[in-house]
């Protein structure tokens, strides 16, 4: 009798019209039709052939065609008896010992990093994220690097707009006088100063958008990530709120920049003292199963949840909003994409966030 065993580093993750097979070793994930979730739980339990024989001849054609596809793409491998699972399964448990790992912040100048520098240090805060909405100076990214420079603090990543002294000498100096600069982002660039390549210690990306915070949120195929930590926490937690601190362009400590509920402000509470309070932590543990359709598509454990659009449509008995995030075209139930600014189930809610200029424009 032969089986087929399934790596444990492969995660199959079933949706309403199709499944997703998560290569966790390789980074990678491929859509497959739904039948093939049935046959790999029927090979998980049973012999090759003893399952074979429940199938007429045209289906057992069907069901090696999809074997020979799962030997190929190297989800598993065969035996000559039934596995006796001394090959211990993957933990799908997330550890990260951390009280916070990053904080996202919005303002108009870096001189909040001096604000909050006591209580990164204090959480052991991992990862610094600033959305700016003026131009910095090369001074300005120094100074930022220079206040974390004896820290825990492992990156920092920086959105700024864009500005003629921005050049090629510009980033050759920040390569020779920081360290924990890893991504830095000029936006409204019309015409980038030089081609970007891995000549510094930190990526550097141009945009000719206009990023404005409220842009965050949109869920598309590109921004999809099979890293194994990212997808064991989305599996355990919320994909984007566990465990992250945000400072809006007022200074009001949220969850997240953009969500309306504060719990103090850093000009007179401290991140440990926000974080103490009752309500912070709601969203920590609200994964995609428990998203209202979400729950039913293929790609929640490589999606990046958020809470602070969403189409307003669900609370559960906590009060927590667990609607289909607002920016998502994608129906799990057809399988298709379309623009969500453009549906018109969704206006409701684009009207309740002033997102007027996503509205629906109707063709007569």
């Amino acid at each position: 009798m032969k089986y087929f065993n399934l790596f444990s580093n492969i995660l199959v993750t079933k949706g309403a019209n199709r499944i997703l097979i998560s290569d966790l070793q390789r980074n990678t994930s491929e859509l497959y039709p739904l039948e093939l979730y049935d046959i790999i739980e029927e090979l998980k339990n049973d012999s090759i052939e003893n399952i074979l024989n429940n199938y007429d001849h045209e289906s057992k054609e069907i069901v090696m065609e999809y074997l020979d596809l799962l030997l190929e793409q190297e989800y598993g491998f065969l035996t000559d008896g039934s596995w006796d699972r001394n090959f211990p399964p993957l933990s799908y448990e997330f550890k990260d010992h951390h009280t916070l790992s990053n904080i996202f912040i919005e303002s108009d100048s870096l001189s909040v990093l001096h604000t909050i520098k006591d209580s990164v240090e204090n959480l052991a805060l991992q990862h610094i994220v600033v959305y700016c909405s003026k131009e910095l100076l090369l001074e300005d990214f120094i100074v930022a690097d220079d206040i974390f420079k004896n820290s825990v603090v492992e990156g920092i990543e920086i959105f700024s707009p864009f500005h003629p002294a921005v050049d090629k000498n510009f980033f050759e100096t920040l390569n020779q006088k920081t360290t924990r600069l890893y991504n830095l982002v000029f936006y409204n660039c019309q015409k980038p100063p030089f081609k970007p390549k891995d000549i510094f210690k930190f990526s550097i990306n141009f945009s000719s958008q206009n990023l404005a915070i409220s842009s965050c949120g949109k869920v598309n195929l590109e921004y999809f990530n099979t890293n194994l930590p990212k997808v064991l926490e989305a599996v355990n937690h919320n994909s984007c709120l566990h465990k992250k601190i945000g400072i809006d362009i007022n200074g009001n400590i949220k969850n997240c920049p953009l969500m309306p509920e504060s719990f103090g402000n850093i000009n007179t509470t401290s991140l440990e003292k926000a974080l103490e309070h009752s309500h912070f932590k709601k969203y920590w543990n609200l994964t995609k199963d428990s998203i209202e359709i979400c729950k039913n598509c293929e790609f929640r454990n490589i999606c990046t949840d958020c809470r602070a659009y969403t189409e307003r449509t669900h609370t559960n008995k906590e009060g927590l909003d667990i609607s289909k995030p607002l920016k998502c075209g994608y129906d799990p139930y057809t399988g298709k994409w379309e623009e969500w600014s453009e549906n018109p189930l969704k206006q409701k809610a684009i009207q309740h966030y002033n997102m007027e200029s996503f509205m629906y424009k109707q063709t007569t």
